[in-house]
Order: structure tokens, then sequence, then C-alpha cells
């Protein structure tokens, strides 16, 4: 029952965050799409009070019209509305489910025992837990202060652009290096994420109450507050789609087990970056096909990246009706191997105390659920990422005789 009980208050703690982070990015994509369609307002009353642009919209059965104001109105409202609490809701929604999956299970999620760099293999939990909390530190810490240094008054945002791009290269290099490749994705996005949520906390609201503020005394509120709020804002825009892809990768083993995972990382995230750019210049009312053609083209390179070799080919030359239909292990085999080595977690019931049914529905108790899922199996274990952590200790050879198993024709 209590692990009945942890596992419903997870599946609603999950739900919260997606409901929140529904909510953020889909405010935030409407005041990008309501700040580049505004045009020039026609009225010569609404141009004296220092209207800036307005926008038309009809939905839902009612007519809308949005106004921005350059400069202060004449009487600014008490009940403005404010967007922070659906961005702090999604981080802290979030942090919290990477604390009681994660954080609580670092063996299991985070390292990585096969890693390349010793020191990352043989982190023991606490220590694994510390790298990954830093980690993210580290995140925020060098991509606020690459804004500060390199555009401090938003004048050189191209810049930055650059040097936030080759940041987050850097970073999803270095986390599929040091984590494990599910928690490598999760961790880049959350990196991402992070600095979303902070750039919302720490500048766009602290300016706009110091703009508030100043308009309510009747001084001119400070430019830089408006200008740094909107960079970051820039900034979140881009951040939006590739965050959301990295969170929901930990359902799609080809992209995080793959050798070259940094590079699919990469290439996902520019892609929904100019994908996302195309949406930004369309609501400016300039169509640019040219965006989503590339972030379609950096897609299908890495179909071709993460696509798995063919195995068990004929040779050039071979006839293959000639090519053995079956070679290595039987069925009988596989079963074994999987009964000793995965079934603890991946069962109708599992014995392992972190699941109470089989994870993402993949269960092996028998040998014709193994034969349905033996693409998924294949490619999970011979890349070495399952067992997660390799908990259950299984052999070289082991992983050798699932991956050459074929189908009986």
């Amino acid at each position: 029952m209590e692990a009945y009980l942890q596992d419903f208050l997870n599946m609603l703690l999950r739900w919260l965050h997606v409901i929140a982070a529904i909510a953020w990015i889909g405010e935030s994509i409407y005041f990008v799409m309501l700040d580049n369609s505004l045009r020039p307002p026609k009225a010569a009353e609404d141009q004296r009070k220092g209207i800036f642009g307005e926008l038309w919209a009809v939905h839902g059965g009612g007519f809308y019209h949005n106004q921005k104001y350059a400069t202060s109105p004449d009487k600014l409202p008490d009940d403005l509305h404010w967007s922070f609490w659906k961005a702090y809701t999604t981080w802290l929604s979030g942090f919290a489910l990477f604390i009681t999956l994660y954080l609580a299970n670092p063996e299991f999620y985070l390292i990585d025992p096969s890693a390349d760099w010793a020191w990352a293999a043989s982190m023991s939990g606490w220590q694994a837990n510390v790298v990954a909390l830093l980690f993210l530190l580290a995140g925020w810490v060098v991509y606020n202060e690459l804004c500060k240094r390199l555009s401090p008054n938003m004048e050189r945002d191209g810049l930055l652009s650059v040097a936030v791009a080759v940041m987050m290269v850097l970073v999803a290099y270095l986390s599929t290096q040091i984590f494990a490749g599910r928690a490598a994705f999760l961790l880049t996005g959350a990196v991402m994420a992070t600095a979303m949520s902070a750039n919302v906390f720490f500048w766009i609201i602290p300016g706009q109450r110091r703009m508030v503020k100043a308009m309510k005394a009747g001084a001119a509120p400070d430019p830089l507050d408006g200008k740094r709020g909107k960079q970051r804002s820039v900034h979140n825009t881009y951040f939006t789609l590739p965050v959301v892809l990295l969170m929901l990768s930990n359902h799609y083993s080809f992209m995080y087990s793959h050798e070259h995972a940094w590079l699919i990382m990469t290439l996902f995230i520019f892609a929904g970056a100019l994908i996302r750019q195309f949406f930004v210049l369309m609501h400016a009312g300039s169509i640019k096909p040219a965006y989503p053609a590339a972030g379609a083209v950096l897609i299908l390179l890495n179909v071709w990246i993460a696509a798995p070799s063919v195995s068990n080919a004929p040779a050039a030359g071979e006839d293959a009706a000639s090519a053995p239909a079956n070679e290595g292990a039987s069925l009988e085999r596989i079963h074994e191997i999987i009964d000793a080595r995965c079934v603890q977690c991946h069962a109708q019931a599992p014995e392992h105390p972190a699941f109470t049914a089989a994870p993402s529905g993949m269960a092996f108790d028998t040998g014709e659920q193994i034969v349905n899922q033996i693409a998924q199996i294949k490619q999970v274990v011979a890349s070495g990422y399952m067992p997660l952590g390799n908990i259950t200790q299984m052999t070289d050879e082991e992983r050798e005789e699932i991956a050459a198993w074929e189908k009986e024709k």
C-alpha cells in the first residue's frame, strides 16, 4: 500500500508539473505572438495616449482589442495581470519530481557505470546527487554571467545568442559524459528550464515591479528594465521547444542510449529553436520557410545518426536464402537471461521497491511478451543503457546474445 500511495502521489505531482508547464508555455507563446502582431494604432486619441501598438482578434465568439503602451498609461490599474506563478510552479514541481525519482535512486538513474570518465563511472549515490545539483546551478550561473558580461545593455544580443548556443553544446556533451543517458537529456533540459524560471524570478518580475513602482510614483521607469526583461523573455522563447522535447526524451531510448547522444541532443535543441523562430517571425508578418526547413534537415540528420545498425544481414554476395535464420541463442536462453537480469523491474508485479507496475508498461514475464518487444529490448541492452546502472550485473556476453537473437521464421 505504501508503494502504491507513493506512485499515486508521483502521478499527481507529474500532472501538476504538466498543467503548470502548459499554462506557462501557452501564456509565453501567446504574449510573444501578441507582441509581434501589434500594429500602429489608427486612432489619433490612442496615439496621443502613448499606445505603441494594437491587435484586434476574434476568439470564442467574441472580439478582443489588445493595446500596448510604450509609456505609462494615464492611470495604471491596481489589478494588473502578472505572469510568474506558472513559471515558479513548473520549476518547483519539476524539481520535486527530480528529487523523488532521480535523486532518490541515483545508482539507478544518475550513474553510468560504463562512462568513459572513470570518476563519473565510480561515483557513489550521494556524489552523483551533488554533481547533478551543481550541474544545474553551474548552468544558471554561466548563462547568467554570459548575459551580464556580453550584452549588459542589450546592445550585443547577437553575440550573446551565439555564446548561449555554444554553451548548450557544451552542456549537452558534458551531461552525456557524466550521467546516464536518460538523466543527461533530462538535466540538459533542466538547465534550460532553470534558466527560464530564474530569468522570471531574478530579472523579469523584479524589473517589472520597479517599472510599475516608478509609474505609480509619477517617475519615468528605467528603460533598461524593459530591455533586460525583453532579452530574457526572448531567450525563454527559444528554450521552450527544446525543453519540452528533452523532458519527453526519457520515453525514447534511441535518443539517450546512442554513443553520440550529445550530438543527437544538440541537433534537436537547434531544430526546436529554428522551428520556434519561424513562428516568431510569422506573427511579425514575415513568412520564412527556410527556418522550419532547416529544423527538418536537422531532425532528418538525427534519424540517420540514431538509426540502428542492421545486424545479422547476409554478407555481400551471399544468398539470403542460404543465410542462417536464427544464429545464436534460443528463445529459452533469451528468456533465461531476461528473467535473471530484467524482470525484477519489468514484470506485472515488479520485485524492485521503486516500481508498482512494469516501467513504461514493458513486462517480460512470458516468452510472447519478450518476442513482441524484442526490438526495444535489443536496442537498450546492446547500447548498455539497460539494466539501469547495470544493477543486475548483466554480462557483455549476455548482451551479445540478446543483440544477436532473431525471431524464428
